[in-house]
């Protein structure tokens, strides 16, 4: 009796993990997460795998961010160009709440289902910002904040009552330019006049017979409905697979047979940062999405430039910035490797302020048209509570040696003088940063400080100004290192490596040196830090290179 075919499946109600696990904790954290890569290239083998006969993806949860749900996408138009039939379905494009990024995915399948119970929360796309002035005034709390320049919005949540003129102009480009993508992409894959689908979504969330009469799903129909149908397309005989268990076996078994001509032709190298960019070691916590550590990120790509197997390196980046040392001090890693090896940069959902920082010197640049990338400024200051602690009747006192021994004290507001130094130093920094913009891009000076002034911008806006090469996933980031490395195209990533490659007894010991592996490791926090705290609640991340809130859709 022959095999009955696979049949992939794809449950996108749970973020996917977009980095690689790279301690025991995280590891355990993530254990029912899939991997971003492991579906993206489970169904590019899928797409050539005699044995995979279909897909099928429960597409109703709007947990992907817009950037992650474009890769998606790109994969599984891929995937149907095999001629093989892909079915999403849903439970409900968001329940009385929005379904547009869940319905953006859907739209890239064959047939799209419903349930009777569900709708077609296709309401477009939001950014918002919460400002607090008039509560910290209340509280006695005093913003001093200073930032470069009146785009970079990060500050406007303590120091405005309402949207500014520019942090307005920003956001609205923002949301304009991913509703733009989603419109002309579910306009071309449902056949639906752009102008007609505008009016659908100003119409509001649509029940799953209205979506059907209207032409946005093809079938009105519950999860056993679904399933039987795609049996009953296959033969009347399926397995199900989970693309990422799926990808598993498949990586394993390919691994040991081409591991040895692999080894003679080589690899890229795939590094990746991710969270707010700090000095020091990168950092993990069961509270917050961790940290990207200069030491960590320079020893990663110092240890791929001196590996002779390694023909080239792909940075995959995901970070709304952070510190300004430790974003220069990853700038320079990626100059010093670009000497050795191609160096390209692959931006993620978020790229900006440090986050571009660190990426802008790579031999090219490559973000997802819906990444947030730009935020080219400069952020910093502190919130003093001198007004509330005098309410509550608590004084604090101290000695110094040096006028100036308490100018970053949390308790005490910035006089004149300590003001201005804040704010030499601001400008300072943001000399230094579209400098060297302007350097690395090889742009012109005055082009740069009028597309920076810390104004955020997606992906393809990003590309008209020049601060970006090519637009694509981390797909097309590794495709365009094998072609600087010398490498041959391939269709899957049995030539990628992920560094630091560090083997697990090897993470247990201290590192002997800068140099060696386990320096390259992560520091595990069991307890959130205020900063963490502050993540965790959409509040800017410490560091002067950090970039206004990233709006939500």
């Amino acid at each position: 009796m022959s095999v009955a075919p696979l049949v992939l499946e794809l449950e996108l109600h749970t973020p996917l993990s977009t980095v690689p696990p790279q301690d025991p904790l995280t590891a355990i954290r993530a254990r029912n997460r899939a991997q971003l890569s492991d579906v993206l290239e489970g169904l590019r083998r899928a797409a050539k795998d005699s044995k995979v006969a279909a897909l099928v993806a429960q597409c109703d949860g709007g947990t992907q961010t817009p950037a992650v749900v474009q890769e998606l996408r790109d994969a599984v138009l891929e995937f149907r160009r095999s001629g093989k039939p892909a079915v999403a379905w849903a439970q409900s494009f968001g329940e009385l709440g929005p379904g547009t990024l869940g319905y953006y995915l859907a739209s890239a399948f064959d047939e799209i289902w419903v349930q009777p119970s569900g709708d077609v929360g296709l309401t477009g796309l939001s950014a918002r910002a919460v400002f607090l002035r008039e509560a910290l005034d209340q509280l006695g709390l005093q913003p001093q904040l200073s930032q470069r320049h009146e785009y970079k919005n990060a500050a406007n949540m303590f120091t405005e009552s309402e949207f500014t003129e520019a942090h307005r102009e920003s956001l609205t480009r923002i949301v304009e330019s991913m509703g733009e993508q989603i419109i002309t992409a579910v306009a071309d894959a449902r056949d639906i006049d752009p102008q007609r689908l505008r009016d659908l979504i100003d119409a509001g969330p649509a029940s799953a017979d209205d979506a059907m009469a209207a032409g946005l799903i093809d079938t009105v129909g519950y999860r056993d409905e679904v399933y039987h149908a795609v049996n009953r397309s296959v033969g009347g005989r399926m397995r199900l697979r989970y693309v990422s268990r799926y990808n598993h076996a498949r990586t394993k078994n390919d691994a040991m047979l081409r591991a040895p001509i692999q080894r003679r032709r080589g690899y890229v190298a795939l590094v990746y940062g991710h969270g707010a960019i700090t000095v020091g070691r990168s950092s993990a916590s069961p509270f917050a999405q961790g940290s990207m550590g200069s030491d960590t990120i320079s020893a990663a790509l110092r240890a791929a430039v001196r590996d002779d197997s390694v023909k080239a390196i792909v940075f995959r980046v995901d970070s709304p910035g952070g510190s300004y040392v430790a974003s220069d001090t990853i700038r320079r890693e990626v100059l010093l490797a670009r000497r050795r090896k191609p160096v390209v940069a692959s931006m993620g959902s978020v790229a900006g302020s440090g986050g571009y920082f660190v990426t802008m010197a790579a031999d090219a640049v490559v973000a997802s048209p819906a990444t947030i990338t730009g935020s080219i400024g400069v952020v910093g200051g502190k919130i003093s509570p001198r007004r509330l602690l005098d309410r509550l009747g608590i004084h604090v006192a101290s000695v110094n040696v040096g006028q100036q021994a308490d100018m970053f004290s949390s308790d005490e507001p910035f006089t004149d003088e300590q003001w201005e130094i804040v704010n030499r130093w601001m400008d300072r920094v943001y000399d230094d940063f579209t400098a060297k913009v302007a350097e690395d891009r090889k742009l012109a000076r005055d082009h740069v400080l009028d597309v920076a002034r810390g104004r955020i911008w997606t992906g393809a806006d990003a590309r008209e100004h020049g601060l970006v090469d090519e637009l694509g996933g981390l797909t097309t980031a590794i495709q365009a290192a094998r072609d600087r490395g010398g490498l041959p195209y391939r269709d899957d990533l049995a030539d990628v490596r992920t560094y630091p490659r560090v083997p697990f007894l090897e993470r247990l010991r201290p590192a002997e040196s800068s140099q060696s592996p386990a320096a390259t490791g992560t520091t595990v926090r069991a307890h959130a830090p205020l900063s963490d705290v502050a993540t965790a609640l959409g509040l800017p991340s410490t560091g002067a290179l950090t970039m206004p809130f990233v709006p939500r859709t």
